[in-house]
């Protein structure tokens, strides 16, 4: 390859093409490529390249802390949990073209980030963007953008993402500003685009730490209006038993 030809697929942002540029003359000599096979091919390992480098991507931004597949989860280690009502809502993947909201409450430990962080990878891996947030960080977010007058570009920010995961829902105390903005949050993406949460409360306990009755009652009722609820109340909690192991 020329020194011309080298600054021309820099140009062009050819940098499969760039790279590999020997290696698939080489497979279309031995191959016996005609020309326009040798185009297709070099298109087809050129689109390659890119989706995985973009996926790569959305998965960096997504900034999930601990990337957890569904096939790595201990179903064995919770029997009170309806696997085969979970691995239908995972392999049919319909919940994103129907924005439907996918929502696991349970005690600590039980494996709820775990499921909600599989189905949230599974979408950055099919296209989709994503992102990984816990609920104290989401609200802080929040509150800071009401000090400083951001709040339509942080809710853009959120409501961007085709999937969202919000972990750990209930953990800490709320003001009425992060309460308001959390509401329209989640209102604006109703229908819209899924919202996966995880939450060590049920819904009558949500008032506690919302503290408002009238937001509470509404949020609640969106969020469960379109989606599917995993109660993992009776499930185990797997800490001791990943400590055990280890």
């Amino acid at each position: 390859m020329d020194d011309e030809l080298t600054k021309t697929l820099k140009y062009l942002r050819l940098s499969g093409l760039l790279a590999h540029w020997d290696e698939y003359l080489a497979v279309a000599q031995k191959q016996r490529f005609s020309h326009v096979r040798l185009l297709r091919y070099v298109f087809e390992e050129e689109f390659k390249i890119r989706s995985e480098n973009a996926r790569k991507l959305r998965l960096a931004r997504a900034s999930i802390p601990e990337l957890f597949r569904m096939e790595t989860f201990p179903f064995d280690q919770q029997p009170k949990l309806d696997r085969k009502r979970i691995l239908s809502l995972y392999d049919a993947f319909d919940y994103i073209t129907k924005s439907q909201n996918l929502i696991w409450v349970g005690p600590t430990g039980c494996g709820k980030t775990g499921l909600a962080t599989s189905f949230l990878v599974q979408a950055i891996q099919r296209g989709y963007t994503g992102r990984y947030v816990l609920f104290a960080e989401l609200l802080a977010d929040l509150f800071r953008s009401a000090a400083d007058h951001s709040e339509q570009q942080v809710l853009k920010r959120y409501l961007s993402y085709d999937s969202l995961l919000i972990d750990e829902v209930g953990y800490v105390e709320v003001e009425p500003v992060q309460v308001g903005l959390f509401f329209t949050l989640m209102h604006k993406r109703h229908r819209r685009r899924p919202t996966l949460i995880t939450s060590n409360l049920g819904f009558s306990e949500w008032r506690s730490f919302l503290k408002n009755d009238h937001l509470t009652a509404a949020l609640i009722d969106r969020l469960t209006e379109n989606s599917h609820v995993i109660n993992m109340k009776h499930c185990v909690s797997l800490r001791p038993k990943l400590a055990t192991d280890s």
